[in-house]
């Protein structure tokens, strides 16, 4: 079978503000994801699963995590709590991408956690091959475990990123990227 690179190539992050309507339907979104879950999983563990935020839902996020920004950081700025609030109303689709860690499981933590990035990677290419925008955003709420209260993870659960999914709706130009010469070494003993 044969493969080309232009998809790797080629595919770049569209600023979740840049996004809009449509996201894909319900049909391309079950095939997407369906695609996208297909990722190493040293043990089998399935260690992730995903949260949809659309609609209305994520919107009431929004606010929910600007109300816990300004909780927690009471002198925050009015237009940071409002750069929260807007943060998931951009691109008609987030889906929350959540790791599911078992310490007990003989395979590494960080091999657990790769895997589900990995699924969050997978997102963005299988959207750039539909004609769809993604970028795959975290932030403070990433982190916290108010946040992940709100999204009902359990301990052992935690927010690997939010991709933003959408219909470009201006031209993005790709940023520069480094030069592989920089980052390739050969090994010798």
């Amino acid at each position: 079978m044969p493969f080309d690179l232009s998809l790797l190539q080629q595919r770049h992050s569209v600023p979740s503000r840049q996004l809009g309507e449509p996201a894909p339907d319900e049909a391309t979104l079950h095939e997407l994801l369906e695609a996208a879950i297909r990722v190493p999983d040293h043990g089998k563990l399935v260690p992730f699963r995903l949260i949809r935020l659309q609609g209305e839902a994520k919107l009431v996020f929004g606010r929910r995590v600007a109300e816990i920004a300004q909780k927690n950081q009471p002198e925050m700025s009015d237009a940071k709590l409002e750069k929260d609030r807007l943060r998931y109303t951009f691109a008609p689709l987030v889906i929350a991408v959540i790791a599911r860690l078992d310490a007990l499981s003989k395979v590494p933590e960080i091999e657990q956690k790769l895997s589900a990035g990995t699924v969050a990677h997978n997102i963005l290419l299988g959207a750039f091959a539909l004609g769809y925008g993604a970028q795959w955003l975290t932030g403070w709420a990433a982190y916290d475990r108010e946040v992940a209260a709100l999204l009902g993870l359990a301990d052992n659960e935690q927010v690997i990123g939010f991709v933003h999914l959408g219909t470009p709706q201006t031209d993005v130009p790709d940023r520069d990227r480094p030069a592989l010469g920089d980052l390739l070494s050969s090994w010798t003993p």
